[in-house]
């Protein structure tokens, strides 16, 4: 007699398809955090599109107030003084080329000099074996829990004395020689490099510096770009240390150009809409350099071991 196999029934695909408690929360965590990051550049971005006007009777208004493109043409000096007065603006102008180019000064001779250095003293601490390495070491990494703050005056009483205050050197000299964390950083990839290209051109008859420079450095190229975009960003959106030794519109960084601008007009309310367009403006550059390299800084934090 023939025994019928009933096959086994598959389990429903309502709980196959169930996502794991742990996988939720972590999504419902990130797009939570997500929305707390962004959602300030787009209230800026509304700000930026709105009528003055318009955001007074409408403050809280998730959409552009009157939408107009009239902030930024305030800001970069396509429109008149009736049109700005029209549209709620104060009137008040700002020269972003001056200060863009301004900016560009500053962010640019800075990285340039810290990175080098940086690298330079990275590479005395991991290839090079001399007495009291380690000490130094440590003493560099103490630097990295001294406050920023602390400073400040003492360097800006060196600037006065030397009497470079209102220039581009006096911004970037107290800052261009040391970087504690970009030492720390760039040492660490370097003492994963292998020691037999480096050693075989030292037999060839290379030198320090060509070791340096033709091995070492190429080999390092991730890392240091990585360090180049993070020390630019950040001297980009410096603020205090220029407001304290600058003091002319000739040398005067983007940040500080915005803080004038918001400051023109002390008669009337703030022209918020331009602003927001001028933050926009100095803050596309950011941005789109983020967006670019954004997955070769995290890469490049990976292979340090810096987690």
């Amino acid at each position: 007699m023939a025994i019928a196999l009933t096959p086994q029934r598959s389990a429903p695909r309502a709980a196959r398809r169930r996502l794991p408690v742990g996988k939720t929360l972590a999504w419902t965590y990130l797009v939570g955090v997500l929305f707390i990051t962004v959602f300030p550049f787009y209230w800026v971005l509304r700000t930026a599109l709105s009528n003055n006007y318009s955001l007074d009777t409408h403050p809280s208004a998730l959409l552009p107030t009157g939408f107009t493109w009239g902030a930024f043409e305030r800001v970069l000096g396509i429109s008149s003084q009736a049109e700005a007065l029209s549209q709620g603006g104060s009137g008040a102008t700002v020269d972003l080329g001056l200060y863009l180019r301004n900016s560009l000064i500053y962010a640019s001779i800075l990285t340039v000099c810290v990175v080098l250095c940086s690298a330079l003293a990275a590479y005395a601490f991991a290839r090079l074996h001399w007495r009291g390495r380690n000490l130094m070491f440590s003493i560099f990494l103490c630097a990295l829990m001294i406050p920023g703050i602390l400073t400040l005056l003492p360097n800006f009483v060196f600037i006065k004395n030397l009497g470079l205050l209102n220039s581009f050197a006096g911004m970037i000299l107290p800052t261009a020689l040391f970087s504690a964390f970009d030492i720390f950083f760039l040492r660490q990839f370097m003492l994963g490099l292998s020691t037999e290209i480096e050693e075989a051109a030292i037999l060839d008859g290379a030198g320090r510096l060509t070791v340096l420079f033709r091995i070492v450095l190429p080999m390092t190229a991730v890392p240091m770009t990585t360090l180049t975009l993070l020390t630019f960003i950040n001297t980009w959106n410096d603020y205090f240390w220029p407001l304290l030794v600058a003091n002319n519109q000739s040398v005067e960084p983007l940040t500080l150009g915005l803080a004038l601008f918001k400051q023109a007009s002390p008669e009337t309310a703030p022209d918020w809409a331009g602003l927001m367009a001028a933050t926009c403006v100095a803050a596309l550059p950011m941005l789109l350099l983020f967006m670019i390299f954004g997955r070769r800084i995290v890469n490049a934090i990976g292979f340090t071991g810096l987690r």
